[in-house]
């Protein structure tokens, strides 16, 4: 059951909330699931991605659960990304472009840099959002 990858971004930031919220008690994968209705297993692979980096601790059992291993002013947003989405290479041209032509000669190289200062862009928004701006934002949506 693999999740498209634009969604697990949004999927981890949706269960480090949850689990923010819940001021320390335990969740398991099937309850965290009933919130982002999607499957448990959804749920464990990424809560097994955040665990290794760190940024969640996980037992297991009856009595089992997930908590945030760090408080949500120490997460920003950028280290969900960063454990949930593994890095790709920029999706260009599936075939080299004409070598001939002076736009194909060129094209790859100057969409690379263009990417890399998107990619840069949006890694200094996640990194200045903390997980508790997230957690605050939602408390003031629900008023």
């Amino acid at each position: 059951m693999p999740m498209a990858k634009n969604c697990r971004f949004a999927v981890a930031v949706h269960i480090a909330s949850l689990l923010a919220s819940m001021d320390g008690k335990a969740c398991t994968s099937e309850w965290i699931a009933g919130s982002v209705n999607t499957n448990p297993v959804v749920v464990r692979r990424l809560l097994s991605a955040l665990a290794k980096a760190g940024l969640v601790h996980s037992t297991r059992g009856s009595a089992g659960g997930s908590v945030l291993a760090l408080g949500p002013e120490r997460i920003s947003l950028l280290d969900i990304h960063r454990a949930v989405d593994e890095e790709e290479e920029p999706a260009l041209h599936n075939q080299p472009p004409n070598p001939d032509c002076p736009v194909g000669r060129n094209i790859q190289s100057v969409l690379v840099r263009v990417i890399e200062r998107a990619d840069a862009a949006r890694d200094g928004v996640l990194s200045a959002t903390l997980l508790s701006d997230v957690v605050g934002a939602l408390k003031a949506e629900g008023k």
